[in-house]
């Protein structure tokens, strides 16, 4: 009995390269490990355990496609031809999805149309002006880390790609990213989601060591309008979307996709209201997960050209986390300390999850300080920036 050609899996370690097969074992570990910590509600779980899973399986079963050649029978991210399309449809079982869903980027509107169905934009209505100023502050990792990319060798697309995981918001990136940068997005959008999971863990020691502990529990007294109505933010939600489709027709099928589905709600279609929260959303996140996860095999992350974006992409983060945090500041002096400065991180458009660390964190300093309402402002205004400039740079740096 050949060993190689039965259990293959194995059998293909002994045939690649020595640096794949390493690659290979860590990344398997790796999605063991993310889903250990999606279990455990370390890192987001609706998209970590899809994703772990997809990730051990892939670099787990990979067989000899030829006598000279491996692959795997999930996906290939790569075929273009419509002969090739149509091979790899009847073969590699993921692949549906990935061609009809993830490679022209529906699966990135339609979990936009279930965020929309989440979100509120009350939140953003009472304080507009405060939620804008944070949320363009939180756009400088967006902006600075472009020039960094270009000085770096990269070309201005590929730059501007990388630039927008600075964004902090997934499904932006992957639709950039097919525009900006075809043959990068694969590891954009995989490396993407990986350090979006590490807003968890890092924001919070981020707002630690540059926010003191007694401005941290700093109790914001409002007196803006409450009673947003439902008519109110229909009317925002038509205007905004005509208005910034105008504007910005290349990044249109995310602004209809988002205000679509806020609309829905608030005009109380009960059903529809559902089935995009419990059906699109969550059928699109699975998805987009396990999708994300086989995307990551071995071959895919020690390509050489990965290494900027895995540089790129935390400093990108890292800088939209201090510009958010800037802009908190500056409200904060602007308002004569009536202002929590740690509201500044939900700028950075990963709603809610950045709203959610921002109250966490108020919360932990002071038990009696409530500042959700305002964080879900910023981030819902974060949302809306991140596109725009998303729009920009595929208008401007897309033919470059």
């Amino acid at each position: 009995m050949d060993f190689a050609q039965t259990f293959q899996g194995i059998g293909t370690m002994f045939y690649q390269d020595t640096n794949i097969v390493v690659a290979r074992i860590v990344l398997i570990v790796l999605g063991i490990v993310l889903i250990w910590l999606g279990k455990r509600n370390t890192l987001e779980p609706l998209i970590m355990i899809p994703m772990g899973f997809g990730m051990a399986a892939v670099n787990a079963g990979v067989l000899f496609m030829s006598a000279t050649t491996t692959g795997t029978l999930f996906v290939d991210p790569m075929v273009a031809d419509t002969e090739g399309i149509m091979n790899v449809l009847q073969v590699n079982f993921l692949q549906p999805i990935y061609t009809f869903t993830f490679s022209n980027s529906l699966i990135a509107c339609l979990v936009f149309m279930g965020i929309g169905v989440l979100a509120d934009v009350g939140s953003l209505l009472r304080y507009p002006f405060t939620s804008m100023f944070i949320a363009l502050f939180a756009e400088l990792g967006t902006i600075m880390t472009l020039p960094i990319g270009k000085a770096m060798g990269l070309s201005y697309g590929d730059a501007a790609a990388i630039a927008l995981v600075g964004t902090a918001d997934g499904p932006m990136v992957l639709f950039s990213s097919l525009m900006l940068a075809p043959e990068l997005f694969v590891p954009i959008t995989v490396i993407a989601y990986l350090y979006l999971s590490l807003t968890y863990g890092g924001y919070p020691f981020l707002i630690r060591a540059t926010i003191p502990k007694d401005i941290r529990g700093t109790a914001v007294k409002l007196s803006k309008k409450t009673g947003i109505t439902s008519g109110e933010k229909l009317a925002f939600d038509v205007i905004a979307c005509v208005v910034l489709c105008l504007l910005l027709p290349v990044a249109s099928p995310l602004f209809m996709s988002f205000f679509l589905g806020n609309a829905i709600k608030e005009s109380g279609i009960v059903k529809y209201t559902k089935m995009l929260e419990d059906v699109v959303l969550y059928w699109s996140t699975f998805f987009l997960g396990l999708l994300l996860g086989v995307l990551c095999d071995a071959s895919t992350i020690m390509n050489p050209r990965v290494l900027p974006i895995l540089i790129l992409g935390i400093v990108a983060l890292t800088l939209s986390g201090i510009g958010g945090i800037i802009g908190g500041y500056l409200v904060y002096w602007v308002n004569g300390k009536n202002f929590n400065p740690t509201i500044g991180i939900a700028g950075v458009s990963c709603i809610p999850t950045t709203a959610k660390i921002a109250h966490h964190e108020v919360n932990k300093a002071n038990k009696r300080a409530n500042v959700i309402q305002i964080a879900m402002g910023a981030s819902l205004s974060g949302v809306i920036t991140s596109a725009i400039i998303t729009g920009i740079y595929i208008s401007m740096l897309g033919k470059f």
